[in-house]
């Protein structure tokens, strides 16, 4: 199903939680939702499930006004990050819950719904387990009932808010790997909120970069990282070195170091170029003349902290496996081999 969100707006009290947030969720894709707390991600998530009502713009489901729809009417299938289980229900009887509730034509005979209830004890790998209760369970299994219980009713769209927000980094890691393989087998669109960045870029086929109730960037993990829009996703996706740049004429001029100007580079009294640390080699002709200050290794590859001569600006350099090792009070060159340029803050 494809989801089309329209100039969404929605406050709570002063605070635009949502301050006109346009979107488009492709049928069949892995979307996430990336942002710091408060940025508007999850009263995003809860407007598409039905759980909060915008005060402006519209929400479309396949080209049709959803807006005014109850939560059932949606079928959205929605996984809370703290599960949400009922404890004095077993797994069986928390997986069959939404269908047991149905009323009228809409419900299942008996035998249909423990078909469906055994077909997802088998689909997120808790065969056998579905007599035990919710207390009885890891955390990992416990998201993957409430996975099972929200795929029950054969939803149109899948919604997980921070699914594995509650769990160890291990826990995390093996969960996102299945997550992956199990939208891979059912093809049923997904939307997740994350403040993660690594989890956001691992599992989702593309980013929604919120930031203060407006979408900054959409994009697959590729292009938000690479080419990021605006200097908030160059520092909130991985990291980001600040070069302070003024522009004179068909030259930029950089901590010093004057570039030819190439590309298209704002009109602004003041600029800021921002370089990954990975972005920053270190060459014998670079631009800039620095020292080392710090030098941290993690296995074959190092990370370095160093100074610009003259200034008091220091870089983060994080230098491939293979690279010379390098000491503290050492003079490299460096140069830049990938940057963005945006106007400096207050410009």
């Amino acid at each position: 199903m494809n989801i089309r969100i329209q100039q969404l707006g929605k406050r709570f009290g002063a605070f635009a939680a949502l301050d006109g947030v346009s979107l488009d969720i492709r049928s069949g894709e892995l979307l996430a939702l990336l942002g710091p707390s408060g940025s508007g991600k999850t009263t995003l998530l809860r407007a598409i499930a039905g759980l909060e009502q915008p005060e402006q713009g519209h929400i479309l489901f396949d080209g049709e006004d959803a807006t005014g729809l109850s939560v059932q009417a949606r079928r959205a299938g929605f996984v809370f990050q703290h599960y949400a289980l009922f404890k004095h229900l077993d797994v069986r009887s928390n997986i069959a819950f939404g269908l047991e509730v149905r009323r009228g034509a809409a419900r299942w005979p008996k035998a249909r719904i423990q078909a469906r209830v055994e077909e997802l004890l088998s689909l997120v790998q808790l065969d056998g387990l579905g007599g035990r209760y919710p207390t009885q369970l890891s955390g990992g299994q416990r998201q993957r009932v409430a996975l099972a219980r929200a795929l029950a009713i054969e939803p149109r769209v899948l919604l997980l808010d921070e699914p594995f927000g509650a769990l160890d980094a291990q826990v995390r890691r093996d969960l996102r790997r299945w997550l992956r393989e199990l939208h891979d087998r059912t093809g049923l669109t997904t939307v997740f909120v994350t403040h993660d960045q690594e989890e956001a870029l691992e599992l989702a086929d593309r980013v929604a970069i919120l930031n203060r109730g407006r979408i900054e960037q959409v994009g697959t993990p590729g292009e938000v990282y690479d080419q990021p829009a605006s200097p908030f996703v160059y520092g909130f996706v991985g990291e980001a070195n600040r070069l302070p740049a003024r522009l004179h004429g068909e030259t930029l001029e950089v901590a010093g170091v004057h570039w030819p100007r190439t590309g298209v580079v704002p009109v602004a009294e003041a600029l800021e170029v921002y370089v990954r640390p990975e972005d920053l080699v270190v060459e014998a002709g670079g631009d800039w003349l620095a020292t080392v200050g710090t030098v941290q290794r993690s296995g074959a590859r190092q990370r370095l902290r160093a100074r610009l001569d003259g200034a008091t600006t220091d870089l983060e350099v994080e230098l491939p496996a293979g690279s010379p090792a390098y000491v503290a009070g050492e003079s490299i060159r460096l140069a830049a081999r990938r940057y963005g340029v945006f106007p400096a803050a207050g410009s």
